[in-house]
């Protein structure tokens, strides 16, 4: 199971990097842009740490199917998906707007992006750890 939790991981990981370069870096590009003095400039940005935030994000996301959602199928990973970008895209979005002056836009693509990012995460882990035969291998760990 360890091998699936670090498989899924990275999928995860890689899925949403690339989706938060769509969102952030092509589809809020105005937004960002009109809004700048919300905004760390960009050689004072810490790349390093944003990808660290989405590794371990990713880790817990998948980390919490793993441990905790039964059975492990389709269903179960679009549910559990759905609920955690509900949960954490209404936060993001629409937490961020009520208290940081962002452009609504911004606020509302925060939480569809969030939203959809978690579904497909939901639905990549499902695909990835799957039940079904138990390795004796894994059984004898």
């Amino acid at each position: 199971m360890a091998r699936k939790l670090l498989l899924a991981t990275l999928v995860v990981f890689i899925v949403w990097t690339v989706l938060d370069f769509v969102i952030h870096g092509l589809l809020l590009q105005s937004a960002y842009e009109g809004s700048m003095q919300l905004w760390r400039p960009m050689p004072e940005m810490k790349t390093g740490l944003m990808y660290l935030v989405r590794l371990v994000a990713a880790l817990v996301f998948v980390t919490i199917y793993v441990r905790l959602i039964s059975p492990k199928n389709m269903k179960n990973g679009l549910y559990y998906g759905l609920l955690f970008g509900l949960g954490t895209g209404i936060s993001m979005g629409y937490g961020t707007y009520s208290v940081q002056p962002i452009p609504y836009i911004m606020a509302l693509t925060w939480f569809l992006g969030t939203l959809v990012e978690a579904i497909l995460g939901g639905v990549l882990t499902a695909l990835i750890v799957k039940e079904g035969r138990i390795d004796i291998a894994e059984q004898s760990k």
